[in-house]
């Protein structure tokens, strides 16, 4: 049997202190032909110099900054092999991790496979094993700080993690990949959504590691595009009749954003938000025509994978969050069962 062909997609920006030990792990897999290619998105440190010259390296770069869906757009072009696989600059995959990754990935009716992202200074704990998905839009990292004992068995995921996933490249051009008006964050969980409204899995590989050198961090861009990238994929992902069901809780999980906001000072970036939509409503449109008219399957199929529990656990919970949680809990409980009726 010939082994799998994979181009492995780093992006680079910054100080990138990992780099060069991402893309050697990457380089250093196992049981499956590899090339990679890096993006410089803007790295200032002195890694990219470095894998410039490391042999199966393509080093391209764009003429700005074309954040996490850009870049990941712009290498996915490059790609010669069969899969792509998508790999964070900071994190250090397993010899064997890309190749069990791809091995569930080309099973029939699997749309993309994630490797089982681990916390890098113990790598005993999870980063993420398949980011949860609130009926809301709302989605954070799945498992995060849980034994990786716990999360063992390969199951379905409702949305993949950006951090290390894999796709066939013919899959990922069908579906022109990541849009790049995301720029960063919820692009992975639109993908998602698309591939399950396909018919397609997402399966999460446990014994495919990866370590993560994961930070969570906050600041205004941060706060602008996954409040605003959240709005983005309810309006073009969601069937109009499951926005029909969901308006009222849609409207309180606004109500709600907004007092947070309010509360911890970032009104200005739910604001601009809302402002963003409003000027670039005839691309939302269109965004939406495209996916509705690509689905093969309703909503329902999806919804027995959501929560109506937001429970991260890298962030403290804000005040008022229980009860949130509790009408969520029922409003879901109502709302279910119509969305999956056929």
């Amino acid at each position: 049997m010939t082994r799998p062909q994979v181009t492995a997609v780093m992006l680079a920006y910054g100080a990138e202190p990992y780099l060069v030990d991402a893309a050697r792990a990457v380089l250093a897999s196992t049981d499956i032909d590899i090339d990679l290619v890096v993006v410089d998105n803007g790295c200032t440190g002195d890694g990219i110099d470095i894998v410039k010259g490391f042999p199966q390296v393509r080093v391209v770069r764009p003429e700005q900054n074309t954040g996490y869906s850009g870049g990941c757009r712009v290498g996915a072009t490059e790609a010669t092999g069969d899969w792509l696989a998508f790999v964070n600059s900071d994190a250090i995959v397993a010899p064997d991790a890309l190749a069990k990754t791809v091995a569930v990935a080309a099973e029939p009716a699997v749309g993309a496979a994630m490797a089982s992202i681990r916390l890098a200074d113990n790598p005993e704990l999870i980063n993420t094993s398949g980011n949860p998905l609130h009926f809301t839009g709302l989605s954070w990292a799945g498992g995060n700080g849980e034994p990786a004992t716990a999360h063992a068995v390969r199951t379905r995921v409702p949305s993949l993690s950006g951090c290390c996933f894999v796709i066939s490249r013919q899959r990922w051009q069908e579906l022109d990949g990541f849009a790049a008006e995301y720029f960063a964050y919820h692009e992975d969980t639109e993908l998602s959504l698309r591939l399950w409204q396909r018919g397609l899995r997402l399966e999460y590989v446990p014994d495919a590691v990866v370590r993560h050198h994961y930070e969570f961090s906050r600041n205004d861009l941060k706060l602008y595009l996954v409040e605003r990238n959240r709005l983005v994929t309810l309006l073009t992902a969601y069937q109009t009749r499951t926005l029909v069901v969901l308006a009222p809780m849609l409207l309180l999980t606004e109500a709600a954003m907004l007092a947070a906001a309010l509360a911890g000072g970032w009104t200005r970036q739910k604001t601009r938000g809302w402002g963003w939509l409003w000027r670039n409503r005839s691309w939302v449109g269109a965004r939406r025509r495209q996916l509705q008219a690509e689905r093969t399957v309703p909503d329902g199929v999806i919804a027995e994978l959501m929560t109506a529990r937001v429970a991260p656990s890298n962030v403290d919970s804000p005040p008022g969050m229980g009860v949130f949680n509790a009408v969520a809990a029922g409003y879901w409980a109502l709302a279910r069962p119509l969305l999956q009726r056929r």
